[in-house]
């Protein structure tokens, strides 16, 4: 598996308390993944997979309570300080799980004194930046990426202090219908009760020093549950209602330099049903007459994500990707999945560095 789902399945484990023995040898695992995934360095200058992903696997070994060497911190702590963590919405979803590492590292007390020194002041100094980054509409970054930056007010204790915070809970809280998948409700179910994924390092498992003596893993299920059930009834998800009629969009595809020569390679308008989402768009537009439209998507956690479009894929080592536009240059707050267009608007895929 990749570093980030290796990681995102122990903090899982974590928060449900199973018994002590598979996570131990999963544990061993993404320390082997970290390094795997860092000798991307020496020919990219970066992990192989993404410095999220790299500081989703610090997060996870300090949640469950494993030193973490130090070069590995500080390769991290490099990044941050260089700016290399990647664009826009992306920039804030790696510096917020990066903040919640370092945070972790510091509160558990698994790193030395000077080094704890070092991961503080760097926290700070994302939270800072992730504050100065809040748009007019409370939102950070995107949708999706505000809630690991409340994660990172909570987790730090400065929710109360940092005006952005309510500010980008309220806005969160406006957009709740945006969250319909595992992984994003993952991110926001915790936040609307206050909690951030560094409280799933303090849940005492029966098997610990101070654990409960009950049914493993039954205190931090109910936790778990009633964050779920509340946050479910407070969003009272529903799948999308059936919209009768058809609609128009002009769907456009733009390859700037150096990738192409020409800017615009693609430009037709594409009618769908009244309810189609971007994603029944481009497979109506791959349908047209002639088949010039081709696309490809790759399955994640988070639904499925754009990589190839008339055959030019996105690639982690080239560092771009195939940016959602409403034209003129406003960018998507959903995935292709997830946002529904409007009748007569144009979309825009636009091959884009970070």
């Amino acid at each position: 598996p990749h570093t980030g789902r290796l990681a995102l399945y122990l903090l899982g484990l974590r928060a449900t308390c199973p018994p002590p023995g598979p996570q131990r040898s999963l544990v061993t695992w993404l320390k082997y993944h970290l390094e795997e995934d860092w000798k991307g360095s020496r020919r990219h200058g970066h992990p192989l997979t993404s410095y999220y992903q790299y500081g989703l696997g610090v997060l996870a070994l300090c949640v469950h309570h494993k030193r973490v060497r130090e070069e590995v911190i500080r390769r991290l702590l490099t990044a941050q300080h260089h700016g290399r963590f990647g664009h826009g919405g992306n920039t804030v979803d790696t510096e917020a799980v990066v903040a919640l590492a370092f945070t972790c590292l510091e509160q558990k007390r698994l790193v030395g004194t000077g080094l704890a020194a070092e991961l503080r002041a760097a926290a700070q100094g994302i939270s800072r930046s992730m504050a100065e980054a809040q748009g007019p509409d409370g939102i950070i970054g995107n949708i999706y990426s505000t809630p690991w930056a409340l994660q990172v007010f909570l987790a730090m204790g400065t929710c109360q202090t940092e005006p952005a915070f309510g500010q980008a809970m309220a806005a969160l809280q406006e957009n709740l219908d945006a969250f319909r998948t595992a992984a994003t409700l993952a991110q926001v179910v915790p936040v609307l009760h206050g909690r951030s994924y560094l409280d799933v390092a303090s849940v005492q498992c029966r098997e610990e020093p101070g654990g409960s003596q009950g049914q493993p893993g039954l205190g931090s299920a109910l936790v778990l549950t009633r964050w779920w059930l509340g946050a479910t009834s407070a969003m009272d998800i529903e799948p999308p209602a059936e919209v009768p009629g058809n609609k128009t969009v002009q769907l456009v595809v733009e390859c700037p330099l150096p990738w192409c020569y020409e800017l615009q390679l693609y430009n037709r308008p594409v009618p769908v049903p009244a309810s189609a989402s971007l994603l029944d768009v481009l497979q109506a537009a791959a349908a047209l007459e002639p088949h010039v439209f081709k696309f490809h998507t790759q399955d994640t956690s988070q639904g499925p994500f754009l990589t190839q479009v008339l055959g030019l894929e996105a690639r982690q080592e080239k560092r771009n990707y195939w940016q959602l536009l409403r034209a003129p240059n406003t960018p998507l707050q959903m995935g292709i999945a997830d946002y529904r267009p409007q009748d007569g608007e144009t979309l825009i895929l636009r091959l884009s560095e970070w």
